[in-house]
């Protein structure tokens, strides 16, 4: 406690300081960052001030160098915000507000954004849920980016021949108005389209063919820095667009031995090029006061290796905001401990995953978002995914703290049954009547 005192003292010396110095009162910015509703500052708020970025304090407080005209600022479970500065600050600080936000998120494929049926059943749902969040494919799976991009390679390698989203700026603010947290999703290392344009870049065989994945899609290497420069400036893009958050897909190497790279297939170069890109993506996003992700395999909470593709806990949390571990129940084909039958167990594996995983990193819970399951069983008993089974794995993700949850269903097809009914006011009014 009485370190804490002098630390604010000192602070506070320091600004009297500088603002006693002529000259310098206007171009410093001192500022505090509060929660909206408990009114406490925020310890470890990021501020983005063109190409400064720093961290509040334990106290909420923060000092900026240079004089800027607006400024950014994001923090863990909370919607990121931002604020105009006033031409003179003055000796008071700048008192910025984040409201805490919990993103509860849909996933909409590169058709399903596109088709006017599906998208409009997806918000429909938003609208009449507890669901606040959607998850766009950008760049999706067969390399394909859905918008009209200003990236003259994205037109060279053929990224560019089916435009599904005509005008993204104008749905980012539609969703925006509607209070839609959006998600831009990025397949990184699958890409058909950039592996047929450019064959020198792919994952080869032992005989040095192009390799080809179970979807007879191509990939391409993730240690060559072409593909990193390329899949940043698509996440850059979309950041300008206007998205809250970047996800990353695919970020890893093919869960296939046997393959060539233009290194060598060790744990430590895998590792070494799947954290080496999320880092570079991470100092090349900073401006923009956006959010980054990774999808994660559900299997690296576990793993104490890499899981033989490049994803190693302890080296990827450092380098993204958060953590989403794919925890579909039928991708756990071994199961976990003591529970050989993963998908009879949907509430204990989101729940002891998330556990594992908090328990090796000593982070907060406010840094995973996990994508849990919305669609038929594949690889054991063919069930469905129903209410009861959704609704237990929202339980166990809530129950541990993660900052929200995303449903997947590769159909796009999503039901209320295991959501929460979003009241309106007449309807919350007759329930208290």
């Amino acid at each position: 406690m009485i370190k804490r005192i002098i630390k604010l003292v000192v602070l506070q010396l320091v600004m009297l300081t500088v603002l006693s110095i002529p000259g310098h009162a206007s171009v410093f910015i001192i500022g505090k960052v509060m929660d909206y509703l408990t009114r406490k500052p925020i310890q470890g708020a990021l501020i983005t001030a063109n190409n400064e970025v720093i961290q509040t304090d334990s106290n909420g407080m923060f000092i900026l160098r240079n004089a800027v005209k607006k400024i950014g600022i994001r923090a863990y479970g909370y919607a990121r915000g931002e604020q105009v500065i006033p031409f003179i600050t003055g000796r008071t600080p700048l008192k910025i507000y984040l409201q805490p936000f919990t993103p509860k998120a849909l996933y909409l494929t590169f058709y399903g954004i596109g088709d006017r049926s599906l998208r409009e059943s997806a918000l429909k749902l938003i609208n009449e849920t507890e669901l606040n969040s959607l998850v766009i494919d950008v760049k999706g799976d067969k390399g394909m980016i859905t918008y009209k991009s200003s990236i003259p390679f994205a037109s060279e390698i053929g990224a560019q021949k089916l435009t599904i989203i005509k005008d993204i700026r104008s749905l980012l603010q539609s969703l925006r108005e509607k209070g839609i947290y959006t998600i831009a999703r990025i397949v990184v290392f699958k890409d058909n389209t950039l592996g047929l344009a450019r064959p020198d870049l792919t994952v080869r065989t032992q005989d040095g063919r192009v390799w080809h994945d179970r979807e007879d899609l191509i990939w391409v290497d993730p240690s060559r820095k072409e593909v990193w420069d390329y899949n940043i400036n698509v996440a850059v893009e979309a950041a300008k667009m206007g998205f809250d958050e970047i996800q990353f897909d695919y970020v890893r190497f093919p869960d296939k031995k046997g393959l060539k790279f233009a290194v060598t297939n060790t744990e430590e170069n895998r590792v070494k090029y799947i954290s080496g890109f999320l880092m570079e993506a991470k100092k090349r996003l900073m401006p923009y006061n956006v959010f980054i992700a990774a999808d994660i395999f559900g299997y690296v909470s576990w793993n104490l290796n890499d899981t033989l593709i490049g994803q190693k806990l302890e080296n990827l949390f450092p380098c993204v905001d958060y953590v989403s571990f794919m925890l579909y129940p039928s991708g756990f084909q071994f199961g976990i401990p003591g529970y050989r039958n993963p998908v009879a167990y949907p509430y204990h594996i989101v729940s002891l995953s998330l556990k594992k995983a908090r328990e090796r990193t000593k982070i907060s819970p406010l840094r995973f978002r996990p994508w849990l399951q919305a669609f038929r069983d594949y690889a054991f008993d063919r069930r469905y995914f129903n209410g009861m089974e959704i609704r237990n794995q929202i339980k166990a993700a809530e129950e541990f703290g993660s900052n929200g949850w995303m449903l997947w269903n590769p159909r796009n097809v999503y039901q209320p049954d295991g959501l929460e009914k979003e009241f309106t006011s007449a309807e919350v009014d007759n329930i208290k009547g």
